[in-house]
């Protein structure tokens, strides 16, 4: 049956991982070929205004809605995967996580100077790992143009940690 929201293919687990947090799970969008329809072509609709020439999805959620985009909109895409994952030389960039910290790499020669890059991925919390694509696509010479993410958990304030760049979410939720 086709859900009217995308919001409503979203699936909330209360008190996951720890009490008090309502946890919302994307794959109720991936089990549903309308969920899916409705995540790519909304995200399509947030970027029909602007020219860009790249899009960066970080491992592993922003594959899954990152590289349907790329293609339908016949764009590159540049995988932000975690260390040893890429063969050829590449750039890191840690960032901040609640507890500890990350790290995420992409291929040295997969952004070109000048290009315009839109970030995609599923779900926008702290911001942490969107800034930290942002930084690595800026140290080869791209300029982000917008950032497109499913979900956005604006209790958590991701929009601070990417102040002056054009976030976009699909679907707010205002707690955490």
């Amino acid at each position: 049956m086709k859900l009217e929201k995308l919001e409503d293919y979203v699936i909330t687990i209360p008190d996951f991982p720890v009490p008090g947090i309502m946890f919302r799970d994307v794959t109720g969008i991936l089990n549903d070929a309308d969920g899916i329809e409705m995540a790519i072509d909304k995200i399509c609709e947030q970027l029909e205004d602007i020219d860009f020439d790249v899009i960066m999805g970080p491992e592993s959620r922003g594959f899954i809605f990152g590289m349907p985009v790329a293609y339908k909109m016949h764009k590159s895409f540049v995988p932000v995967r975690k260390p040893g994952k890429l063969p050829r030389e590449v750039i890191s960039r840690e960032y901040a996580l609640e507890y500890g910290t990350a790290k995420i790499e992409i291929h040295k020669d997969s952004i070109r100077p000048g290009q315009k890059v839109v970030i995609i991925d599923d779900l926008a919390a702290t911001g942490g790992t969107l800034k930290a694509v942002i930084e690595l696509a800026e140290e080869l010479g791209g300029e982000v143009v917008r950032i497109v993410t499913v979900m956005e958990l604006a209790g958590l304030e991701p929009q601070k940690a990417v102040e002056g760049y054009d976030l976009r979410s699909i679907i707010r939720y205002e707690g955490k």
